[in-house]
């Protein structure tokens, strides 16, 4: 497996596989992996001839008070990590790399990206969806995996995408959950013992909701409360969002008629967990 930090020797790499007429499958990433990283890059194995790997704290999606600094790093581990399940090439460029001097350009979602997350932190999409431009422009890889742990991540994603004709295969992976339903996180290293016994309330709450569908319930106001019901066991968590959105759109929805996501952001202390939850009618 290569590992660089050339923009110029992985545009080489990438642009001699297509030559060969191989696939070219890419895991966007800021590195410090879990198991829910890791999957990402299974699927983009089993899918593509060739898989890249990208390793970058991209500070252009930190607010100013945020945990840019202290944001987990290992590449070391990371790099053996991606190895062994089968990547190619890990890509870690420096800052001046993705933005070099003179690098004036922002790309902008508007609408899904101001609601839930885009409304909590100010400014974070458009970091998301300019570094994600910049990279797809260096690799220009066939599909993409992310994640549905952050899925206004994936419909802003899907929405450029499809926007600006940029031909990637965005590819969504399934969450990936602690033993007791805590959504994997490289956040979750910050929690506290008392704050960690807590934090798998969220996944208990969304659970719960999902249960209270399967009953036979559509008002989405009583599915949001069956969530906020639930953390009232949980004093060290504080919700700062609990939202029923389309999947696609990230509009608000207040019944069930087809998919509705429950997308919720939760403080437990100073660390913020989002997690979510698909109800989707049966056809």
């Amino acid at each position: 497996m290569i590992v660089t930090d050339s923009e110029h020797r992985i545009s080489d790499i990438c642009a001699e596989w297509r030559a060969e007429g191989l696939s070219v499958g890419f895991v966007p990433t800021m590195g410090a992996f879990h198991r829910g990283h890791l999957s990402l890059v299974e699927i983009a194995v089993a899918s593509s001839d060739r898989v890249v790997v990208s390793i970058f704290v991209n500070p252009m999606q930190f607010g100013p008070d945020e945990d840019l600094d202290r944001y987990p790093r290992n590449l070391e581990k990371d790099c053996k990590s991606v190895e062994e399940l089968g990547a190619s090439v890990v890509f870690t460029p420096r800052t001046d790399v993705v933005y070099p001097d003179g690098f004036s350009t922002g790309v902008y979602v508007a609408g899904m990206s101001e609601g839930l997350c885009g409304a909590a932190r100010p400014g974070h999409f458009d970091g998301v969806t300019t570094v994600c431009a910049v990279l797809f422009g260096i690799v220009r890889p066939d599909l993409a995996v992310f994640g549905m742990k952050d899925a206004q991540q994936l419909a802003v994603i899907r929405r450029m995408v499809s926007d600006l004709r940029m031909g990637i295969d965005i590819v969504a992976a399934p969450i990936v959950r602690e033993f007791d339903g805590l959504a994997m996180s490289s956040r979750n290293q910050y929690l506290s013992v008392e704050e960690r016994e807590q934090a798998c309330f969220i996944s208990i709450g969304l659970e719960m909701a999902l249960v209270l569908f399967r009953m036979g319930e559509r008002n989405c106001e009583v599915l949001r409360n069956a969530f906020l019901s639930k953390l009232e066991d949980a004093p060290l968590l504080k919700v700062q969002y609990v939202e029923t959105v389309d999947p696609d759109t990230m509009l608000g929805v207040e019944q069930v008629e087809k998919q509705v996501l429950l997308a919720v952001a939760v403080f437990a202390g100073k660390t913020r967990l989002i997690d979510n939850i698909l109800i989707e009618l049966e056809v």
